[in-house]
């Protein structure tokens, strides 16, 4: 019996190794398999940024050399509706389905093209000094360009495209975040005509108001009340607000940095 003993213990012994090395040869081999397809997707998506860089830098090199003058602007309160206005202005079409996006603009060079939002490709496309600059004096303009600003290819008049931006200025409301140019408050007579209805919504938002007498009042019987204040950041709350009763205080506006001339290489800052 003790004999019969040790043998099975033996075995149990023998058959838990066994288990437990083809354990580990799974997860090993789980492993590798994964490890392998992760590397294969980096790869792959690093081939495609590659291109896709290279590409963005040559379209923009091309409207360079189909166009007579360059312009850098910057731009304030960005609105990609009013934006699309200003695209179609240049360009003369409307294929492109996203108007903050250069990618897919099948627009010919004459008819003016606009990049925006990729700041170090832009500066390679022009060049960062005089040894590597694409055409003459570009480099001057790479040198500033950074921050919310963008770059038009265009073979419009310098007067007519001057002429455009200066008159250029848009209403819109203001997002949350943004500095309010003004104060704003609402008048009592302002709340009085909407339902009642309204009032648990206007309390969520932050307003003060109550069912009185059957109209919506502010409460205490206050004549008005400050949605914001001049200079100070405006809520998501305070924004809300603004919007519901028309309240516009933002300025979608373009203002032009420089102009490059391709003729004479000439660089005018404004």
């Amino acid at each position: 019996n003790r004999r019969t003993h040790i043998s099975y213990h033996s075995f149990d012994i023998y058959y838990f190794l066994i288990m437990l090395s083809n354990v580990a040869l799974v997860c090993s081999h789980h492993h590798i398999r994964t490890h392998q397809r992760y590397i294969v997707a980096l790869t792959k998506t690093a081939k495609k940024t590659r291109d896709h860089k290279t590409n963005y830098i040559e379209m923009v090199r091309e409207a360079i050399d189909a166009n007579d003058r360059l312009y850098l602007f910057s731009y304030e309160n960005m609105r990609s509706n009013h934006f699309k206005d200003v695209r179609l202005h240049f360009r003369g079409s409307s294929s492109d389905k996203n108007s903050m996006s250069d990618e897919n603009d099948s627009s010919s060079g004459t008819d003016g093209r606009i990049f925006l939002g990729k700041n170090k490709l832009l500066q390679i496309a022009l060049g960062r000094g005089p040894e590597d600059e694409y055409s003459d004096n570009l480099h001057k303009l790479s040198k500033i360009l950074s921050g919310s600003v963008g770059v038009l290819c265009t073979n419009q008049s310098a007067s007519d495209v001057e002429e455009y931006f200066a008159k250029l200025a848009v209403e819109d409301f203001a997002r949350a975040g943004a500095i309010a140019p003004r104060s704003v408050s609402l008048t009592k007579e302002q709340v009085e005509t909407h339902p009642v209805s309204m009032v648990e919504q206007f309390r969520k938002l932050g307003l003060p108001v109550e069912v009185k007498n059957g109209r919506v009042s502010f409460i205490g019987g206050r004549e008005e009340w400050e949605v914001c204040k001049e200079g100070k950041e405006l809520s998501v709350e305070q924004c809300k607000i603004l919007v519901h009763f028309g309240v516009k205080l933002a300025t979608f506006k373009i203002d032009l940095v420089c102009r490059w001339e391709r003729e004479e290489g000439s660089v005018e800052e404004f």
